[in-house]
């Protein structure tokens, strides 16, 4: 089939796996989203995707290598309550591009120079262990002593808030990482989970639109209308509507007409990342008094794969008549539509109340899914983890878009310290011949 590469065979009656046929079609695809991308770099086509190929040096160092498997399982021991924290690292070890990161050996622990705390280093820990071949449980007890140390709203061994557990370690992976900046920074929590946010608010009065735009590393969605009303039954496509539905705003202060007005905000995507992450808000705190909140239990319906074009900044201002850049009647956004799709990987459960519950997580190896209870796996299947009472949801980008080859800031900026610290040096050994020779003179 044209549509999905797939070869049907006439004489059995049934679709034939076929590496060679599935890989000719997604090279074809892949190279016509190359051709019709419009939105890259400095107006160019989007950069071609290359297939790694070895060169002499990389054989030789592969050769001496030791092979490790080549899917990361293993369970992860229940320190005293520590549950929250055991999805989220589950999570990490599933997602794709993390898992790239530190098993090619971008952040080293033996050759880090940081003592103590690195986020960083642990991660690389987790990661080393996971795929190990051991399939012990493992404690990740330096991971929570860490996080402990860097997140004093998490020590203790206090039931707490996956979400949150999230968020913060991924703020200090960041803030350990190399080349870590505060502005378009490209470590490896941005270069993963950084996305785009953007506030239009138009004044009802004169029609100006004032438009921000925020950094996001995760988007939370309510289970609740804006009456405060909880349903029976979502789906992760009416949260996302919800969200970017204008909401009104009753007393706003215009900058153009300088009164205070109603006025529409509206919330769009500016920017996908490459992992979309969503939290769905099933605590609820009334008041300051935590003892008092309470969890809604409203079933949330996701699928397999999403496209979110239609959330994006791009998309919504075309429907309103504001298109941006060029795109056809059929697809009035930029780019074929298979370049916002994405596709599940991780799922984050919490069952029971909000004062005695549980996590559990849901992560795909390749195409087979696992449930992960602590130091428990077991296989399990995409139907039972799209039945289950989702917490957070975790979706990789299925086409990474690729730009023109960068190099990093720091490593520009170490590459020309270390000339001017050989310019210093050949300037120190000149002086001292000058010096030698001038005391040879002055003997003769």
């Amino acid at each position: 089939m044209s549509s999905s590469g797939s070869v049907f065979c006439n004489g059995c009656g049934d679709f034939v796996y076929n590496s060679d046929a599935l890989f000719a079609h997604s090279r074809a695809a892949l190279a016509y989203q190359e051709k019709h991308t419009q939105f890259q770099v400095a107006k160019k086509g989007r950069e071609p995707f290359k297939p790694w190929i070895p060169n002499s040096k990389d054989t030789e160092a592969l050769e001496g290598a030791i092979a490790i498997p080549c899917q990361g399982r293993r369970g992860l021991l229940n320190l005293g309550q520590t549950c929250y924290l055991n999805v989220i690292l589950q999570s990490f070890v599933a997602n794709p591009l993390l898992r790239n990161y530190f098993l090619s050996d971008k952040h080293n622990t033996k050759l880090c120079s940081k003592t103590k705390d690195c986020g960083c280093c642990e991660m690389d820990k987790l990661f080393s262990e996971v795929y190990s071949g051991n399939e012990a449980p493992f404690g990740p007890i330096s991971f929570l002593s860490t996080t402990w140390r860097a997140s004093s709203d998490l020590a203790g061994y206090s039931q707490q808030d996956a979400h949150e557990c999230f968020i913060s370690t991924l703020n200090h992976v960041h803030a350990t990482s190399r080349g870590s900046t505060k502005l378009s920074c490209i470590c490896v929590v941005h270069s993963t989970f950084d996305g785009l946010l953007q506030s239009d608010v138009k004044c009802e009065r004169c029609g100006n639109v004032t438009t921000t735009t925020d950094p996001m590393l995760d988007i939370s969605l309510d289970l609740k209308s804006k009456g405060g009303e909880v349903g029976q039954e979502y789906t992760l496509a009416s949260c996302l509507r919800r969200f970017t539905h204008p909401e009104k705003l009753s007393a706003y202060n215009c900058v153009k007409c300088s009164k205070t007005t109603p006025a529409s905000k509206r919330l769009s995507i500016r920017k996908l990342p490459p992992v979309l992450s969503f939290q769905f808000k099933r605590f609820e705190h009334k008041t300051a008094d935590h003892s008092t909140a309470h969890k809604i239990e409203s079933s949330v319906r996701f699928p397999a794969s999403i496209n979110m074009a239609e959330y994006t900044t791009l998309v919504m201002n075309a429907r309103n008549g504001k298109d941006e850049k060029g795109g056809s009647e059929q697809h009035p956004y930029p780019g074929p539509p298979a370049l916002y799709d994405y596709d599940l990987f991780s799922v984050v459960c919490h069952d029971g109340h909000i004062d005695n519950g549980h996590y559990t997580c849901f992560t795909r190896h390749q195409d087979e899914w696992y449930y992960f209870d602590d130091d428990k796996v077991t296989h399990s299947t995409l139907g039972k983890c799209l039945r289950s009472q989702a917490y957070m949801c975790f979706y990789v980008k299925r086409n990474l878009d690729y730009k023109p080859y960068m190099t990093p800031s720091y490593i520009v900026a170490r590459e020309a310290e270390a000339v001017k610290e050989k310019e210093r040096e050949k300037e120190k050994e000149a002086a001292l011949m000058r010096e030698v020779e001038d005391a040879l003179l002055a003997t003769v």
